[in-house]
């Protein structure tokens, strides 16, 4: 084996192992709670290589609201779907889009990207 062989190899592991990290690894979430002003409660998601915080915790009971503020261009972030929700909102139409989020009962609501890519939950409390 010559030099490049020896080289492209050992650059070729570090980029398995690279994306074995990417995709298995465990990731630290950020967790944000929504401000509560009155009778009402908003939480704020920016939209930017991901999703952050990832996951928000909600108030049972108090009306609520998750606003994506939009800073990423990138398509499969363009929107966001709440299955649970029947929701698929257009993120690019707009610097800040508006969800709102049922919190009569206690439960997770899972979003994603519009490619199923990139993942963040809404827990109502």
């Amino acid at each position: 084996m010559n030099m490049g062989q020896i080289v492209t190899i050992i650059v070729g592991l570090i980029l398995i192992g690279f994306i074995l990290w990417w995709f298995f690894g465990k990731h630290q979430e950020a967790v944000g709670d929504a401000t509560v002003s009155q009778n009402d409660q908003e939480a704020t998601i920016t939209v930017h290589g991901g999703y952050s915080p990832s996951t928000v915790v909600l108030k049972q009971g108090v009306p609520a609201k998750v606003n994506f503020a939009m800073k990423d261009s990138t398509a499969c972030l363009s929107h966001v779907v709440f299955d649970k929700l029947g929701v698929d909102k257009d993120l690019t139409k707009q610097p800040v889009t508006t969800v709102k989020i049922p919190t009569n009962k206690a439960g997770e609501y899972d979003f994603a990207c519009g490619m199923n890519m990139f993942h963040g939950k809404v827990i109502v409390k």
